[in-house]
Protein backbone atom coordinates (compact mmCIF):
# COMPACT_ATOMS: atom_id res chain seq x y z
CA UNK A 1 0.00 0.00 0.00
CA UNK A 2 2.96 2.83 1.13
CA UNK A 3 4.32 1.88 -2.43
CA UNK A 4 0.77 3.00 -4.44
CA UNK A 5 1.03 6.40 -1.84
CA UNK A 6 4.69 7.19 -2.95
CA UNK A 7 3.82 6.29 -6.44
CA UNK A 8 0.74 8.82 -6.50
CA UNK A 9 2.77 11.44 -4.60
CA UNK A 10 5.44 11.17 -6.88
CA UNK A 11 2.83 11.31 -10.17
CA UNK A 12 1.40 14.06 -8.59
CA UNK A 13 5.11 16.40 -8.18
CA UNK A 14 5.75 15.06 -12.05
CA UNK A 15 2.04 16.55 -12.80
CA UNK A 16 2.68 19.98 -10.88
CA UNK A 17 6.27 20.42 -12.29
CA UNK A 18 4.19 20.00 -15.74
CA UNK A 19 1.71 22.83 -14.46
CA UNK A 20 4.79 24.78 -13.78
CA UNK A 21 6.12 24.61 -17.03
CA UNK A 22 2.82 25.45 -18.42
CA UNK A 23 2.72 28.75 -16.47
CA UNK A 24 6.14 29.27 -18.01
CA UNK A 25 5.13 28.41 -21.37
CA UNK A 26 2.56 30.75 -21.45
CA UNK A 27 4.47 34.02 -20.27
CA UNK A 28 6.47 33.29 -22.89
CA UNK A 29 4.50 32.15 -26.28
CA UNK A 30 1.37 33.64 -25.26
CA UNK A 31 -1.80 31.67 -24.47
CA UNK A 32 -1.24 29.45 -27.72
CA UNK A 33 0.89 26.76 -27.64
CA UNK A 34 3.28 26.78 -31.00
CA UNK A 35 5.50 23.84 -30.55
CA UNK A 36 5.50 20.17 -30.31
CA UNK A 37 6.56 20.54 -26.38
CA UNK A 38 4.06 22.97 -25.69
CA UNK A 39 0.90 21.21 -27.17
CA UNK A 40 2.08 18.04 -24.94
CA UNK A 41 2.45 20.41 -21.85
CA UNK A 42 -1.45 22.11 -23.03
CA UNK A 43 -2.62 18.35 -23.39
CA UNK A 44 -1.63 17.29 -20.39
CA UNK A 45 -2.94 20.22 -18.01
CA UNK A 46 -5.74 21.52 -19.85
CA UNK A 47 -8.04 19.00 -19.27
CA UNK A 48 -7.84 19.99 -15.56
CA UNK A 49 -7.36 24.05 -15.78
CA UNK A 50 -10.25 24.30 -18.46
CA UNK A 51 -13.06 23.38 -15.86
CA UNK A 52 -11.26 25.33 -13.23
CA UNK A 53 -11.21 28.50 -15.40
CA UNK A 54 -15.06 28.05 -16.02
CA UNK A 55 -15.85 28.17 -12.08
CA UNK A 56 -13.21 31.13 -11.51
CA UNK A 57 -14.61 33.27 -14.78
CA UNK A 58 -15.85 36.12 -12.68
CA UNK A 59 -11.88 36.73 -11.21
CA UNK A 60 -11.05 39.29 -14.04
CA UNK A 61 -8.29 39.36 -16.68
CA UNK A 62 -5.77 37.06 -14.42
CA UNK A 63 -6.02 33.25 -14.77
CA UNK A 64 -5.48 31.76 -11.06
CA UNK A 65 -6.70 28.51 -12.37
CA UNK A 66 -3.19 27.50 -12.23
CA UNK A 67 -2.57 28.48 -8.38
CA UNK A 68 -6.01 26.90 -7.67
CA UNK A 69 -4.85 23.60 -9.35
CA UNK A 70 -1.73 23.25 -7.22
CA UNK A 71 -3.68 23.75 -3.83
CA UNK A 72 -5.85 21.49 -4.83
CA UNK A 73 -3.17 18.71 -5.57
CA UNK A 74 -0.84 20.02 -2.41
CA UNK A 75 -4.17 19.14 -0.36
CA UNK A 76 -4.48 15.71 -2.68
CA UNK A 77 -1.20 14.89 -1.86
CA UNK A 78 -1.29 15.88 2.34
CA UNK A 79 -4.50 13.55 2.12
CA UNK A 80 -2.62 11.24 0.49
CA UNK A 81 0.51 11.08 3.01
CA UNK A 82 -2.00 11.57 5.93
CA UNK A 83 -3.73 8.47 4.96
CA UNK A 84 -0.49 6.36 5.07
CA UNK A 85 0.19 7.24 8.48
CA UNK A 86 -3.17 5.79 9.48
CA UNK A 87 -2.54 2.45 7.65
Amino acid sequence: MQNLQRFLVQAIDVYEIILLARILLSWIQGPNPRGQLSGFVYALTEPLLAPLRNLLRNMGPLDFSPLVLILLLELLKAGIIRSSVFL
